[in-house]
């Protein structure tokens, strides 16, 4: 959790300075193992997309998925990289607090965007998500954990379980790892050089909507 979200123009800079420490030119091996054991399925939202790397992925696999994010450059960017590998995958410009278009979606994949909200925002998003997910849906969140070295916003268990409560049923929040880069924000605090890769402790939550 930050103390203040993130704002989209300070999400565009990032990308316009270059690629951010998420953006490792893959997916996160956590999703890529959902998609494998057949977690995923139906209609798919990839919230805060990013680069595109799970959209893209999942469209490969056949999935009907659309990917999210407010940061128009980093929706500009998984367009580009959606067409540098053949892959036929949908993005869209939208705001994660905001969603509309009514109960759409079977499963939501969420790899570092839950982490972001303040507490402002949080139950906002939350009910965003509320409002666009089937009965029965699943909500897939990769998140940073607390146990971590700071290496970006980390949340803990008590605020995972806290913002899914009515209408939500958690049925496993395990831990796994997150993968990075070292960028200059968090080289002198992790002890490591800027691009070295990490892998940093990660909670994965499966959360139905009921």
């Amino acid at each position: 959790m930050t103390e203040t979200t993130p704002t989209k123009t300070l999400f565009d800079d990032i990308y316009a300075g270059g690629a951010p420490p998420w953006v490792i030119g893959e997916p996160q091996p956590a999703i890529v193992d959902l998609s494998s054991r057949g977690a995923i399925s139906g209609a798919v939202l990839d919230a805060g997309c990013g680069a595109g790397e799970h959209t893209i992925l999942l469209a490969a696999r056949g999935y009907d998925v659309l990917g999210i994010d407010f940061s128009a450059r980093a929706v500009e960017l998984a367009r580009r990289n959606a067409a540098d590998r053949g892959v036929a995958a949908r993005f869209e410009e939208a705001d994660a607090t905001r969603l509309n278009g009514g109960p759409r979606f079977d499963t939501v994949v969420d790899s570092a965007l839950f982490h972001v909200f303040d507490d402002t925002d949080r139950p906002r998003y939350v009910q965003s998500l509320a409002s666009v997910c089937r009965p029965g849906a699943v909500v897939h969140i990769l998140a940073l954990s607390d146990a971590g070295r700071g290496f970006g916003p980390q949340v803990s268990e008590a605020q995972i379980r806290g913002a899914f409560t009515d209408g939500w049923q958690i049925e496993a929040l395990d831990t796994t790892t997150y993968r990075g880069v070292v960028g200059s924000a968090h080289a002198e605090a992790l002890g490591l050089p800027v691009g070295a890769r990490v892998e940093e402790p990660a909670w994965l939550a499966r959360i139905r909507r009921i």
